[in-house]
């Protein structure tokens, strides 16, 4: 997946001149928390968030300031082609709630923390009519292939498989997302056949 099936195309813009108090009542007005600063020709100058024109509101009252005077002047940003995996991490190391979506200097659109979350529940089907088993898993890599062979052998369509890397055990625990039949019936195939089923839903 990339950023340009995930990002807003359609983007509330702001630029440089414009006051903080004009700035902030765009925010309200379109419930949002940061506008990407263009120039005539819709080119990325800067980008600003709630909190920078918020504490820079008092300042503003006092001399006169406008956007250029408060946003980032290089921000952080991806390309529609960019890998939605990288734009995650780039969001999460760097502790920001979106990214401006940049083509050959152009802004073409924008992607947040709502848009990625969007993406990955729907890449794992969470949202879909769908059941979740969660098996405790030895070592041996034919295990996860031999429980996917039998969720199939019993018509399971298999949505999603996630592997939890923060349960800590010698064992691999997966979440294994299916649709098409009921969670506890297939688990107690599982159990059955061996298999450590520790949660369904």
């Amino acid at each position: 997946m990339v950023v340009r099936h995930w990002m807003t195309p359609v983007v509330v813009t702001i630029t440089k001149d414009a006051s903080i108090q004009k700035a902030l009542a765009v925010m309200r007005q379109h419930s949002i928390r940061h506008l990407p600063v263009v120039d005539e020709r819709h080119h990325l100058q800067g980008w600003v968030s709630d909190s920078d024109l918020r504490g820079a509101l008092v300042a503003s009252m006092l001399e006169e300031l406008s956007v250029a005077d408060v946003m980032i002047h290089k921000p952080y940003t991806v390309s529609p082609e960019t890998a939605l995996e990288e734009a995650t991490r780039i969001i999460m190391e760097k502790r920001i709630g979106g990214l401006p979506v940049v083509d050959h200097g152009k802004l073409t659109g924008i992607i947040t923390v709502v848009d990625i979350l969007a993406a990955f529940i729907t890449m794992m089907g969470v949202l879909t009519n769908s059941a979740r088993l969660d098996v405790r898993l030895p070592a041996q890599a034919e295990a996860l292939e031999q429980i996917t062979r039998l969720i199939q052998n019993h018509q399971g369509e298999i949505l999603s498989i996630c592997h939890m890397p923060f349960v800590k055990d010698e064992e691999r625990v997966y979440s294994i997302r299916i649709g098409g039949i009921e969670a506890e019936p297939m688990a107690q195939v599982l159990r059955d056949k061996g298999f450590d089923v520790i949660a369904t839903s």
